[in-house]
């Protein structure tokens, strides 16, 4: 099993994290974070859209168990996931743009292909 990132926040606190980054990525088509986070968000990402594929009750409580809104988890099933189900995978891009100015940290852009 892979190592996951715990970036620098306690358990209760970085599921809730990634779970708001999933939300907005399907929401916004795009967000700009940080490379390791872009990362983390990704692997979901993809997993929740590889579930709503296939559109059926079990998948829809899946999905909406991790997604926060339901609309959100609406326009996965009708709209996102449609889109790739000849795809086996690779439904997001991550375009890193460079050190923040702030802190120097390395973002990125994820978005859905």
């Amino acid at each position: 099993m892979p190592k996951k990132r715990k970036l620098g926040r306690a358990t209760a606190h970085r599921i809730a994290m990634l779970r708001a980054l999933v939300t907005f990525l399907f929401e916004n088509g795009k967000i700009e974070t940080t490379v390791t986070r872009a990362k983390e968000v990704k692997n979901l990402a993809e997993k929740m859209i590889t579930i709503a594929k296939t559109d059926n009750l079990n998948n829809k409580r899946i999905v909406h168990s991790f997604v926060t809104k339901k609309d959100v988890t609406k326009k996965l099933f009708t709209e996102v996931a449609p889109k790739y189900t000849d795809r086996n995978g690779g439904y997001t891009r991550i375009t890193r743009l460079g050190p923040r100015r702030g802190d120097a940290a390395e973002m990125a852009i994820l978005e859905i292909i």
